[in-house]
């Protein structure tokens, strides 16, 4: 059987749903393949950090992940005294306050994807494809002259049932796990190593007097080193144990997993009233050589032939220990990274050398990972109440990468930091990734994060900071500014679909300072306020106020974001939440 398909997406985890949740939301024609026979019952994933939770913020599913999870809100560092007994020496916040709206939460892997599958069927009605056993990918390396092959270049060959079916797409993603068939089809390498330690990983439901067994804890002992994660529900506890050295992790047993934890416990009991899942494994960090596949190779390729066609994303192209709870967030933001570019080639929103900006801003984010996870973990390997206090401020101190917030992607066709005025905004930089502010709706005086009016849904967004209410100049520099973006030779004409709203794909947002009260709309230039929709009504929930709320008090937006009310700035911010310029008209 033969089979076509725009987007071949090769596993459902986290990065293949979460490009898949883009796809359905934008209604572009995608399938996915998956070798299990039915959705995850049980992932080793439980680790959640603030940023992956605004990412479900932004598709409008962060509600059900915050309800159901764990929110983790303190650490607490243990070590041995002077007199070998095990003590509490620290405990602090585990997010520094103020860098996200959104807490880091711990939920099993099967119920985060739960939530993006029942999303992506929502928006599409499309179901994942369960039973099919990828083998081989296969891209064609000159242009082809069959205009059927040439429209979706590349092939894949699945098995099912023990019959072997062929899908010809426009581009494939392969989110088949650590040991991809996509990356070993293709010749791919995963480059790095191994270390000596070997840790053990259990869920369980333990009995013990242990103060902080419902906090994340790290233990430092003579015995060697856990980390306590609880778990979802109010019972279940996850454990990581470093054990002994010249530990085989073949050779390992639960027996030995539960008594090298209760050493490392010393003066506290520890039973184990079961143990829901266990493992161990030996630590290393892998990064592929390579993180696409172009279709052309020859020196007369035009350079839409040599466009990506195949896309490594999350164990596919990265792999490391789990214990600072990033991988599956850093597969999922992969997905995140390429879903919106593939949605805007396949809808001729932008050239298909978009794409290429994929490897060159995810492949940094996951070097970074590997880098990040080897010095953690040779911090945390370290005995001695010395290196116990090493860890614990080493670990303070990586509390803006634990929660997923230093991604920074450098200048391309999509960001333009040198371009930018960057220090009329210092809070927005340009790279990463829009931090939120607390607002007031203009409209009905609705307190709110700012980010919830850049929801995922493919659309550029221009953030206006206007300036101050009452200032004659606030007005005018709008004014402008409008009559720039709608005028005949503007970035709304250019770019917007015909017969399409105005805000189809440009959408404005304005963000005023002062008392709203002193602000009539209709003061506002109408293209900020347009006429959208089947019933051609006024849009006026795009205009926000720095401002008291009622009841949430003040946000302090330009106050944070470090604009100047007298002057104003501009931000231009792209579909997946990531501040590309920062400008300022007079």
């Amino acid at each position: 059987m033969v089979r076509q398909t725009d987007i071949l997406i090769c596993g459902s985890g986290s990065a293949g749903l979460c490009a898949a949740a883009w796809f359905a939301k934008c209604g572009v024609d995608f399938t996915i393949l998956d070798k299990r026979p039915g959705p995850m019952e049980r992932g080793q994933a439980d680790g959640v950090q603030c940023r992956t939770v605004e990412v479900f913020e932004s598709f409008g599913i962060a509600e059900d992940l915050l309800r159901a999870s764990y929110h983790v809100l303190e650490v607490a560092f243990w070590s041995l005294n002077e007199q070998g007994k095990l003590i509490r020496a620290k405990r602090v916040a585990d997010t520094e306050p103020g860098l996200s709206h959104m807490p880091h939460v711990i939920l099993n892997q099967a119920r985060l994807n739960a939530i993006l599958l029942d999303y992506m069927h929502s928006q599409s009605g499309r179901e994942v494809a369960y039973g099919y056993a990828v083998k081989h990918v296969q891209l064609p390396s000159t242009s082809v002259s069959n205009p059927a092959h040439a429209q979706y270049p590349v092939s894949v060959i699945a098995e099912k049932d023990g019959n072997e079916e062929i899908f010809h797409a426009k581009y494939v993603l392969g989110c088949d796990g650590a040991h991809s068939s996509i990356r070993k089809s293709l010749g791919y390498r995963m480059l790095g190593d191994s270390t000596d330690a070997i840790w053990g990983v259990m869920d369980i439901y333990p009995r013990t007097a242990f103060p902080d067994i419902r906090r994340k804890v790290t233990i430092h002992s003579a015995s060697g080193n856990l980390l306590i994660i609880p778990r979802e529900g109010g019972s279940l506890v996850r454990f990581y144990v470093e054990l002994p050295p010249g530990t085989q992790a073949q050779h390992v047993t639960l027996a030995d997993l539960h008594a090298t934890a209760r050493r490392i416990f010393t003066q506290y009991d520890l039973d184990f009233s079961e143990t829901y899942w266990w493992s161990a494994y030996s630590i290393g960090q892998r990064l592929v050589d390579h993180f696409t596949a172009s279709a052309g190779t020859s020196s007369s390729s035009s350079p839409v032939d040599c466009q990506p066609r195949v896309f490594l994303t999350g164990d596919a192209c990265h792999t490391h220990s789990p214990k600072a709870g990033q991988g599956m967030n850093v597969s999922l933001q992969d997905g995140y990274n390429l879903g919106w570019k593939l949605a805007h080639v396949l809808q001729n929103r932008a050239s298909p050398l978009l794409l290429r900006t994929y490897e060159r801003e995810r492949g940094m984010v996951a070097k970074d990972l590997i880098d990040f996870d080897r010095e953690l973990m040779q911090t945390f390997s370290k005995k001695g109440s010395a290196n116990a206090k090493e860890f614990s401020e080493a670990f303070i101190k990586a509390g803006r990468y634990t929660a997923g917030l230093t991604a920074k992607y450098e200048d391309s066709e999509i960001v333009a930091a040198g371009r930018s005025q960057q220090g009329r905004a210092p809070g927005l930089v340009v790279g990463m990734r829009f931090p939120s502010a607390q607002v007031v709706r203009f409209c009905d005086a609705r307190a709110m994060q700012l980010v919830r009016a850049l929801p995922a849904d493919g659309r550029w967004r221009i953030v206006v900071f206007a300036g101050k209410i009452g200032d004659g100049k606030t007005i005018r520099r709008l004014e402008r500014l409008a009559k720039f973006l709608e005028g005949t030779d503007g970035p709304v004409k250019r770019f917007t679909p015909n017969g399409a709203d105005v805000d189809a794909f440009i959408e404005p947002i304005v963000v005023f300072s002062g008392k709203r009260v002193e602000l009539e709309q209709e003061l506002i230039p109408p293209y900020f306020w347009p006429e959208t929709g089947k019933w051609k009504m006024r849009d006026i929930h795009k205009v926000f106020v720095d401002d008291e709320s009622y009841n949430s008090g003040h946000g302090h937006a330009y106050q944070k974001y470090g604009v100047n009310v007298a002057d104003g700035v501009l931000a231009i911010v792209r579909p997946d939440q990531c501040s590309c310029f920062i400008g300022y008209g007079s």
